[in-house]
This record gives structure tokens, sequence and C-alpha cells, in this order.
């Protein structure tokens, strides 16, 4: 027993093309993420002596900076994603919409 406009919008070449961009969209999003935050995970691990190394006369180390970086990095691509889901995503969204319930 399946919904028929399920299988409209399933059936739906624009649904396709969104479901296609989507994902890889994201999974490339992931991927950049995981090589940004393992890179660092990697500094940490194998190379200490660099990210200890002061910045100017204080205190502070390299890898308080590269940390923050990380971390705004993240908030970037979060963005990033959240403005195309809004703008692109959705429009799709709605098209696809409104096909199914004709």
């Amino acid at each position: 027993m399946s919904d028929p406009i399920v299988e409209k919008i399933n059936n739906n070449p624009k649904y396709q093309e969104l479901k296609a961009k989507r994902n890889r969209f994201g999974w490339t999003l992931a991927i950049i993420m995981l090589i940004v935050y393992y890179g660092y995970i990697a500094l940490i691990a194998f190379d200490k002596e660099f990210l200890a190394q002061p910045i100017g006369s204080g205190v502070t180390t390299l890898g308080i900076p590269l940390g923050m970086g990380v971390i705004i990095f993240t908030i970037i691509i979060t963005v990033i994603y959240v403005r195309r889901a809004n703008t692109e995503y959705d429009a799709l969204t709605e098209e696809i919409l409104k096909d199914a319930s004709k």
C-alpha cells in the first residue's frame, strides 16, 4: 500500500536531481571537514613542536589559533550549507511539491 503522492514525488526527475545535488554537496563538505579536523588532530599527534611554537613574545602557541580556525571553519561550512539549502534546495522542493499536488 503506497501513497500516490509519494510515488509521484519519487518518480519526479526534479526530486532525483534534488537528492543527487544535496547528497553530492553534503558529502563534499563532510569530506572537507574531515580533512581539516583530522589534519589538525594529525598535527597534534605527529608534530607537537610545530603547534607548540609561541606566537610573538607571549605565551599563546600556534596550536590555539589553528584550533580556533577549525571551529570557525566548521561554522563557515555550516553557513554555506544552510544558505544553499534555504535557496536552491528549498526552491526545488517547492517545485516538486507543486508538481506532486497537480
